[in-house]
């Protein structure tokens, strides 16, 4: 095999997983799942059915992405954060596949511990969710989300840093620099 798949684990038929991938204790990857290269899964990871992850992710212990839920390259998703595919469940009255939410996180978004995302969002490239917090509309590229409901509080830079504002968006830690166009961060060519 060319990733590794700690042995207190589960593999479905029918999943593919990309070289390099680590998927550790006691977790459970469902049939129909895609896992891209190089990914990291910690203990206690739950990859429900026809879920596609991409490269380069990381997903934290006591996570489960659920069907409906994409995770485009470089996402992180930290320790015990929650997603949601279904906006009125009842335990009677299961909707199955085609009643589930879409949910998508974009290229090199992170969501912070115990955060939450509503069924049915987008999370922008680059956005970071903060601890804790409760995701309930569409997050734009680079926005910074914090709070019971999420509410943007800033811009983040693609290093990780929070930008400042001063003749454009500036981040002091790798010199990128960023403009806002219409409600849009865009990052500057020169």
């Amino acid at each position: 095999m060319s990733y590794f798949v700690h042995e207190s684990s589960y593999i479905d038929v029918g999943v593919k997983i990309g070289a390099g991938t680590k998927i550790w204790h006691f977790s459970h990857i469902q049939k129909g799942s895609q896992i891209g290269e190089n990914c990291s899964l910690g203990q206690n990871v739950n990859i429900s059915n026809n879920v596609i992850i991409g490269n380069g992710v990381k997903i934290q212990n006591n996570v489960s992405v659920y069907e409906g839920v994409e995770l485009e390259d470089y996402v992180f998703c930290g320790p015990s954060m929650v997603f949601t595919n279904d906006l009125t469940p009842r335990s009677k009255y299961p909707k199955g596949t085609e009643g589930y939410k879409r949910t998508l996180v974009k290229f090199g978004a992170s969501i912070g511990a115990n955060a939450t995302i509503v069924c049915g969002n987008t999370i922008g490239r680059w956005a970071m969710i903060g601890s804790g917090a409760v995701v309930t509309n569409d997050v734009p590229d680079h926005a910074l989300m914090v709070g019971v409901p999420a509410r943007q509080t800033g811009w983040m830079c693609e290093c990780g840093m929070i930008l400042k504002a001063e003749l454009h968006w500036h981040c002091n830690e790798c010199g990128k620099s960023y403009n806002l166009y219409d409600g849009n961060l865009i990052e500057n060519s020169n």
